[in-house]
């Protein structure tokens, strides 16, 4: 009998096929690998792109623990979940897609329950030493979002303000107010990817964290 592969986004849902119209959302807490950075996505070799490598390294790291001399306690094989990604600026606390060199983020990408320190210090450990990529500025965060609106956008990333529009809407017609602030950002899931997706098709969830 084969093993089950814990799958996240067929167990849970609610967090990663929404709607194309705005709802509420408690979005539960969280383990994450991390990495912060400033800058423009978009650059070629850019700090953006050296952060991506980082998280999928020290991801598939613990993905494969199962095959070699470390196998971290309570391990279960699992998919990979998307990329995710928060996003503001330093002077604006409404997120804008103008001036793209401007944007600071956390990129992240969601880890199984078992990943402890123990367990990520020893991936990252291995990211280096195996593939000589500098894991410095990875960490392990737990994120409890909590209440949000989200919507799922489909299309050009660049497009998302008409989705954006829609979801401001919602909140104001159902008593909410965007909580926005230095400890809540403008949140995004990634899908698809954008080297095999044609860019019309390309799906990602919005969420903006609000409060009552």
């Amino acid at each position: 009998m084969m093993a089950t592969v814990k799958d996240y986004k067929k167990e849970h849902k609610s967090l990663y096929s929404p709607k194309t119209t705005p709802e509420i959302i408690d979005v539960p807490e969280m383990p994450f690998v991390a990495v912060e950075g400033r800058g423009n996505p978009n650059e070629e070799n850019g700090e953006y792109q050296r952060a991506i490598e980082v998280l999928y390294s020290i991801q598939y790291t613990i993905k494969m623990s199962k095959k070699g001399s470390f196998v971290p306690d309570g391990y279960f094989d699992y998919v990979v979940p998307p990329l995710e990604g928060f996003w503001w600026l330093d002077d604006d606390k409404d997120f804008s897609l103008e001036n793209k060199s401007k944007y600071r983020w956390i990129s992240v990408i969601r880890l199984p329950e078992f990943v402890d320190e123990k367990v990520f210090e020893w991936a990252c450990s291995e990211v280096s030493k195996k593939k000589k990529i500098d894991t410095t500025k990875a960490k392990l965060l737990i994120i409890n979002e909590g209440l949000c609106v989200q919507c799922l956008h489909i299309g050009a990333y660049d497009d998302e303000p008409k989705t954006l529009k829609l979801m401001n809407d919602f909140i104001t017609e159902n008593g909410l107010q965007s909580d926005l602030s230095a400890t809540r950002k403008h949140h995004e899931i990634y899908l698809s990817n954008p080297r095999k997706t044609d860019v019309a098709k390309w799906k990602t969830v919005l969420r903006i964290p609000v409060k009552k």
